[in-house]
């Protein structure tokens, strides 16, 4: 396949799977948290224990603004940091049981809304949509722990 098409076609593809993610979870109520901060607890949710510079680069946040908000998160009790014990200067970053409760509270909200997109498929079609998520994740976003 030609390298310049399938290049284009992944920046629909990624456009398209950050419109979706938004529009998805633009919808979650969770109390008295600003979009950054869902983000940064869905980061740490899929990531744990992280750092906060992982945070920062991986969603684009400057270091200070990543502070700042992990700061009001660390407040109302939903992430702790963690000394790493062979590097006392590192901090890991992980849910608490309240952080890990709104969550998995936001998560079966995001779930109802991806099944209902997927009503309509068969179960071939289910199982073809399995597997490309298997594919682009092994092949494409390739996820490495930092």
């Amino acid at each position: 396949m030609d390298h310049n098409k399938l290049f284009k076609q992944f920046v629909r593809f990624t456009a398209s799977v950050h419109q979706t993610s938004n529009e998805i979870t633009k919808e979650i109520q969770v109390e008295n948290i600003t979009n950054t901060q869902y983000k940064i607890l869905e980061f740490i949710t899929v990531n744990q224990p992280v750092t906060l510079t992982r945070i920062s680069d991986c969603l684009n946040i400057s270091l200070p603004n990543s502070s700042r908000e992990l700061k009001k998160l660390i407040e109302n009790q939903l992430c702790e940091k963690v000394s790493d014990l062979k590097d006392r200067r590192i901090f890991h970053i992980r849910l608490t049981d309240k952080g890990t409760a709104i969550m998995e509270e936001a998560f079966q909200q995001i779930q109802q809304v991806f099944q209902e997109r997927m009503n309509d498929l068969t179960e071939s079609e289910l199982n073809e949509v399995g597997r490309a998520f298997r594919t682009l994740q092994e092949k494409v976003f390739l996820q490495t722990k930092a």
